[in-house]
C-alpha cells in the first residue's frame, strides 16, 4: 500500500501548473545523495482514494496533482492517477526514480512523467547536464505521446 508523508502546493515542480506534491514513502531507487532520504521508509498515511479526495478539496486551487514516487507500487499510482482523470479536471503528474517506469502506469492517466533517478555529477531538473527528463503526455485520440520539456526548468 502506498503511504505519503507529507503535502504541499507548489509551483516549480511542473511548469505552469500549481500543484500539489504528495510525498510518498517507500522508495526502492534510494538515489545517492537524495535530498528526501526520509522517504526511502515505509513511514507515513496510507495513500486512498478517500485521502486524495479530501486533499483534492483543501486545495482548490490546484491545476496538477503529483505523485512524488511509488516505484515501489505503480500499479496504486495509476489507479490514483485514473480516479484524478475521472473525478476532476485536474492534471495528473508522476515522478518516477525508473529510467524506464514501470507499464503498470498508463500514460493515458498522466499529463506529466518525470523519469529518471537523481545522479548527483549530472545535477538536478534545473541543469542542462540532468540525466532526468520531464515528459509531457500528449493525448490525440487514443495516442499518446511524450513531449521532452526538461528544457523548461533551464534559465
Amino acid at each position: 500500500m502506498l503511504k505519503y508523508v507529507d503535502t504541499k502546493e507548489v509551483f516549480a515542480e511542473i511548469p505552469d501548473e500549481i500543484t500539489l506534491a504528495i510525498s510518498i514513502s517507500g522508495c526502492p531507487i534510494r538515489c545517492k545523495g537524495c535530498h528526501s532520504t526520509y522517504l526511502w521508509e515505509d513511514v507515513g498515511e496510507p495513500l486512498t482514494i478517500d485521502t486524495l479526495s479530501s486533499m483534492l478539496s483543501a486545495h482548490s486551487g490546484i491545476t496538477c496533482v503529483c505523485f512524488m514516487g511509488g516505484d515501489n507500487s505503480p500499479s496504486e499510482v495509476n489507479q490514483l492517477a485514473k480516479w484524478v482523470k475521472a473525478n476532476s479536471k485536474i492534471r495528473t503528474a508522476w515522478y518516477s526514480g525508473c529510467d524506464n517506469p514501470s507499464e503498470e502506469v498508463s500514460l493515458s492517466n498522466l499529463d506529466y512523467l518525470k523519469t529518471g533517478p537523481y545522479i548527483a555529477k549530472a545535477g538536478p531538473l534545473t541543469s542542462p547536464t540532468t540525466n532526468q527528463v520531464l515528459w509531457r503526455v500528449e493525448h490525440t485520440g487514443d495516442v499518446d505521446s511524450l513531449e521532452n520539456i526538461t528544457h523548461r526548468f533551464w534559465k
